[in-house]
């Protein structure tokens, strides 16, 4: 399935390089001239759920709450969530809160911090973002807006540990994240035999096939997150028209 994306830098929707966003090169794909109320508005309208509102830095709340208040339980917010300011969002109107650096104190993985967070919200509020960046032949959770790599590897094992405590998985392939040249289907093969809860995989995505290999793959489990390829983010690799249609499609046939 497509899921939407609304990614906030600076205040405004934008489609970044996310290997580039810490660098003194950061690369803009695209800078919205709507608002994120204005994206969330159109994801209402074609009943997209659950798609990610993600805060790139500071200077971003303002517009994540116009998001969240315009579809209220129809999106999720990431970027810079804790256990301090969780609530807050949740009851602006965000589905889930998606969380990623705060389980990571010191740069290591906190199971004890995965708990006390899906105690706070309930598991079925919490998305954990495991967004990853290729070392070899393995894959390392990336945080603090990607620019850190840690020593938690992504494994099936890690996998069925978090599904015990969220709703759902979110994770960007950082190297292929922006750059429309192809998702990274060793990534999502090894994600699709792992687990069984609901994962959104980003990055790469440049064209319809993306989606329907990603479906045909993941067996439906695993969605797809696509962003600068699509022509309301100024792309030219696929409609969000062909999206929602490819959802729809989906739901009738029930595959």
């Amino acid at each position: 399935m497509f899921r939407p994306c609304i990614d906030l830098h600076a205040g405004q929707v934008k489609q970044i390089v996310g290997s580039t966003l810490e660098s003194d090169t950061l690369k803009t794909n695209f800078t919205s001239p709507h608002t994120s109320a204005w994206f969330a508005n159109l994801f209402k309208k074609h009943n997209l759920k659950n798609g990610h509102v993600i805060m790139l830095g500071p200077g971003n709340k303002q517009a994540a709450l116009k998001a969240l208040n315009s579809y209220p339980s129809g999106l999720q917010i990431g970027g810079g969530i804790t256990d301090i300011n969780c609530f807050s969002f949740l009851n602006a109107g965000a589905s889930h809160v998606i969380i990623t650096s705060w389980l990571f104190p010191d740069l290591e993985f906190s199971l004890d911090r995965v708990k006390t967070i899906s105690k706070m919200v309930g598991k079925d509020k919490l998305v954990i973002d495991l967004s990853c960046k290729k070392i070899q032949d393995e894959y390392f959770v990336a945080t603090n807006r990607w620019k850190t790599i840690t020593s938690t590897k992504l494994t099936k094992n890690l996998i069925l540990q978090l599904e015990k405590y969220c709703a759902e998985l979110l994770i960007h392939a950082v190297d292929v994240e922006g750059k429309c040249q192809g998702i990274d289907l060793n990534l999502i093969t090894k994600l699709a035999s792992w687990g069984e809860q609901p994962i959104t995989y980003a990055g790469g995505a440049k064209s319809l096939k993306d989606l329907e290999l990603t479906h045909g793959i993941g067996k439906g489990r695993i969605h797809l997150t696509i962003g600068s390829a699509l022509d309301i983010f100024g792309g030219n690799g696929i409609t969000f028209q062909k999206a929602v249609a490819f959802n729809e499609k989906i739901k009738k046939s029930g595959t």
